[in-house]
């Protein structure tokens, strides 16, 4: 292990160490890696050339690095399948649940790649060439083999019935369509900038806050039993959740953003409040990797406060529903967010800990 993979896994324990949640998020990683693996078997299975195919034309799939069944990688998934052992559901379904997840993670990363021209790998390939589209296409339609052979072993299983997996079928689809609309509506570039309410209360929750409730798709089709008054506090807490990170990216990306013509919190606030500030960076030559937050520190500063506040508060209430190890100091395992989501040095800029 180099160096740096022992820093980033030294960073990985102590981000997970601050979280505290003790034995259940521990148990939730061990059953969440468990998926994995099983979605990459059966993606293995699946993704085989047909009989006669010439070698140089081949396609399967690649080699899983040891660094995706890592906890860092896997902090969203591993929070999520918590909720599924805080909710007592039964291991076979929860385990099904925790393999979706893994699938909405593959479709909703392959279709960032294909919009935004970036290459994070989820399912990897093996495959001729250097086509970055193709290999997010065959991705894609891997995973949707996969979903059925997963409802398909369910149902077989008893685990589910007939009819619920085909309705869960069905509205893993639909649960994405939202998010996709708002992505298309980016595809061209924003035109102008909308009020930041706008963004914070309608962009951010079709943006990232739906994609912390997707993890329930398949729990409000099939657990009719569950308390529906505690589920509901649930999803909304990690709905919050994802709110206060997609303001930390909102501010980590306010020059790619600024860039690709995209919505942002912070730009829409500098849009309606310091205008001469877009209208200098216009003339200048931004590059998307700039961390221009540094150039409008209180401004960033404020919506980063914003984001510090909603994670805050989410994690109040994911330790009351016992997602969460009650005792754990949320101030710290909300400020871990920001070195999960490499902001590190505005979380030393301002003392969020």
């Amino acid at each position: 292990m180099s160096g740096k993979q022992q820093s980033d896994a030294s960073a990985t324990t102590g981000t997970l160490g601050i979280w505290g949640a003790g034995r259940l998020l521990a148990r939730a990683f061990s059953e969440q890696v468990a998926c994995l693996r099983s979605v990459y078997a059966i993606a293995d299975e699946i993704v085989r050339p047909p009989a006669g195919s010439p070698p140089e034309y081949a396609i399967r799939t690649g080699a899983v690095p040891a660094s995706f069944f890592t906890p860092r990688k896997n902090l969203f998934s591993t929070l999520f399948y918590s909720t599924y052992l805080a909710l007592d559901i039964p291991k076979p379904r929860r385990l099904l649940y925790g393999k979706l997840n893994h699938l909405f993670r593959i479709w909703v990363t392959s279709a960032d790649n294909l919009l935004d021209n970036e290459d994070k790998c989820v399912l990897p390939l093996a495959m001729p060439g250097t086509s970055r589209i193709m290999r997010e296409v065959v991705a894609l339609m891997a995973a949707d083999r996969v979903l059925w052979r997963l409802l398909n072993e369910a149902v077989a299983e008893r685990t589910l019935t007939a009819e619920q997996a085909n309705a869960l079928a069905d509205e893993s689809l639909r649960c994405l369509l939202p998010s996709a609309a708002q992505e298309a509506s980016e595809e061209g570039g924003v035109t102008a900038r909308p009020d930041p309410g706008y963004v914070l209360d309608t962009i951010h929750v079709l943006k990232t806050g739906l994609l912390f409730n997707i993890p329930f798709t398949g729990v409000d089709l099939v657990e009719r039993a569950l308390d529906r008054n505690r589920l509901a506090r649930i999803k909304q807490a990690l709905l919050l959740f994802g709110g206060g990170c997609q303001i930390l990216d909102d501010v980590r990306d306010i020059a790619r953003d600024f860039v690709e013509r995209r919505h942002n919190y912070v730009l829409s606030i500098l849009a309606h409040e310091q205008p001469g500030v877009l209208e200098t960076w216009s003339r200048r030559t931004i590059k998307a990797g700039d961390r221009l937050y540094f150039e409008v520190l209180s401004t960033s500063l404020a919506a980063a406060r914003l984001g510090f506040q909603r994670l805050t508060d989410a994690c109040s209430v994911l330790q009351e529903e016992r997602v969460l190890l009650k005792g754990a100091p949320v101030a710290q395992i909300a400020c871990s967010m920001f070195i999960a989501l490499d902001l590190e040095d505005l979380a030393h800029a301002y003392a969020f800990a």
